[in-house]
């Protein structure tokens, strides 16, 4: 596609492959800065699993959801300010040195949050990891893409996104390595120091983006770089273009300092580009799938599996479909089309919430009895069970609903009435020594494997589709000289976005419950269709330059059903 980076087909991915022996040094300067795509991806994963064990230690956030919260969301809040000051740094100082920086917070925030003994020192170690993230979240990509010949820049640019999904499946790995070992979850969220301290290693005998070194006036560097990229017959052919490029560059950006916001806004093409991108941004975050990342290991114990070991296990699986989905997008985001993927993505995603939706629901109405007699059995009856009027009306869900402080010990056969007790570590040992399973966030259910399996369909659905669209359509969508400014809006969209969704997850489930949070997202979903058909135009096909020239002719149809004019039908 003309005047972008070229599409991650698989014709560039063969060749990518040929690189191994054609060119191992372009591979090397790839997956160098790739690391910071994993350590992205790993931050993501990890804390779906530590947050387990973070409980088990720090009573104040097993109590306390929005504590629960801030130790997830703190990392986001930590990655807007690193995504927007990342900018500025990798204009001024360079790529390389953005890269580093964001390392060393990375490996400081790792540090931290390790040796933390109080749930707000972690959190300080959380917003130091999310600068890290932020900054490597544009600083990684944009350093392999212009590090990278023109004919793999799509495949290498993809690679990125190939080791945050690779990251979050590592991190499920190290989190089940570590269940069983002595301050398990300091383990999982230090780990991820190495990383980071490989990095910085392997950054230091690298060189700078050849594109920055140019626009920078250091024009010999900038050619010794690419004399090592690329084959000696293309060579000069690429330092001309580069040279015609920077140029081009330098002129839009005098050109776009005299355009205001308001001035943009008011601009046709401009208006409906960002109610496409922003819009799909927005609802790729407010459809759940970050909850589902964030919380996946919680949200498996919510449906019934109190182990803390099973719940990452079976998470596995969900984070090795998120990988996988993320595979499947290279072949059907240009064989589908983008518009069409989104839907088809959109589609599965409600059907997925509507299972989910309803194995919580049974879930939560059919949850085992509390029996007085089993109770009895133990010392540590819950104060609230106690002082009931009607305990013969409560079941497993009233138990845990009535105070953060109770907990229940289901019988032999788990779908048989259990006790009500006191939620403490002498309790939990008592319950365990007969055999039994002790729950606190969600109860036994028949209806488990169901929910399981609604997760699984959720993430198969989401991750080919709305997993990748949005970040297609917006690098396609917005005219040439106004690309920088909209991609930053709606890279901002997408952090605040995510914040939000990820900051209420656990207190929508406790204020309203799992099931109708699932049901809210599936509403959500089921509105972002038609934002969809109505909003966003089809971008396959469609060259850069002519962008704003489909934007400008496709009026908005509320009418959808409606047939268009020939004119404007095809996008």
């Amino acid at each position: 596609m003309e005047g972008g980076i070229p599409e991650a087909d698989m014709s560039a991915f063969r060749e990518c492959l040929a690189l191994s022996h054609k060119n191992p040094y372009v591979l090397r300067l790839a997956f160098s800065a790739g690391i910071g795509g994993l350590l992205f991806g790993y931050d993501t994963g990890v804390i779906s699993g530590a947050l387990l064990y973070i409980r088990d230690e720090f009573k104040a956030v097993d109590r306390k959801t929005w504590l629960q919260e801030a130790i997830v969301s703190m990392a986001l809040a930590g990655a807007i300010i690193g995504a927007s000051v990342g900018g500025w740094i990798n204009d001024r100082f360079g790529r390389r040195i953005a890269i580093l920086l964001a390392d060393a917070l990375f490996f400081i925030g790792s540090v931290i949050m390790s040796a933390a003994t109080s749930p707000a020192i972690l959190i300080v170690g959380r917003v130091f990891v999310g600068l890290g993230v932020g900054m490597a979240s544009m600083a990684s990509p944009l350093y392999i893409s212009e590090a990278s010949p023109t004919r793999v820049r799509g495949a290498l640019v993809s690679l990125n996104s190939f080791l945050i999904t690779g990251g979050q499946f590592l991190s499920y790995l190290i989190n089940l390595a570590f269940t069983n070992a002595k301050g398990s979850w300091r383990w999982m969220l230090g780990v991820a120091a190495v990383p980071a301290l490989i990095q910085i290693i392997l950054m230091f005998s690298l060189p700078e983006s050849p594109r920055w070194l140019y626009r920078k006036g250091r024009e010999e560097e900038a050619k010794a770089i690419l004399k090592r990229i690329y084959p000696p017959q293309d060579v000069e052919g690429e330092i001309q273009a580069l040279k015609e490029s920077v140029d081009t560059e330098i002129k839009e950006a005098e050109t776009s300092e005299k355009i205001s916001m308001i001035k943009l806004l008011k601009t046709t093409a401009v208006r409906r580009g960002l109610y496409a991108g922003m819009g799909l941004q927005i609802f790729q975050q407010f459809v759940g799938i970050n909850t589902v990342m964030y919380y996946s290991p919680t949200i498996v114990q919510l449906a019934g599996f109190a182990s803390n070991r099973t719940a990452l296990l079976l998470s596995l699986i969900t984070s090795g479909l998120n990988a996988f989905g993320s595979i499947l997008s290279i072949y059907f985001i240009d064989k589908t089309g983008r518009k069409k993927l989104a839907l088809i993505s959109l589609c599965g995603v409600v059907f997925s919430l509507a299972v989910l939706t309803v194995a919580f629901r049974e879930s939560e109405v059919h949850s085992p009895m509390v029996s007085s007699i089993q109770t009895s059995h133990f010392n540590t009856t819950c104060p609230d069970y106690k002082a009931a009027i009607n305990p013969g009306e409560w079941s497993c869900m009233k138990c845990l609903k009535a105070s953060p402080s109770c907990g229940f010990c289901a019988a032999d056969d788990k779908l048989l009435p259990g006790a009500c007790l006191i939620s403490n570590d002498t309790t939990k040992h008592q319950c365990g020594n007969d055999h039994r399973a002790w729950y606190t966030r969600g109860c036994p259910s028949k209806y488990g494997w169901v929910a399981l399996i609604g997760l699984a369909l959720y993430i198969i659905f989401f991750s080919p589709g709305m997993g990748t669209v949005p970040w297609v359509v917006n690098s396609e969508i917005y005219p040439l000289r106004y690309r920088g400014v909209c991609g930053g809006m709606a890279s901002t969209t997408v952090w605040v976005s995510n914040l939000i969704v990820s900051q209420s997850f656990l207190s929508l489930t406790q204020a309203i419950g799992t099931a109708w949070t699932f049901m809210m997202f599936g509403i959500i979903a089921v509105v972002a269709i038609f934002f969809v058909i109505i909003f966003v135009p089809e971008t396959k096909g469609v060259p850069m330059e002519e962008v704003e020239k489909m934007l400008e002719q496709r009026s908005v149809q509320l009418k959808f059903w409606k047939k268009r004019d020939s004119a404007s039908a095809k996008y």
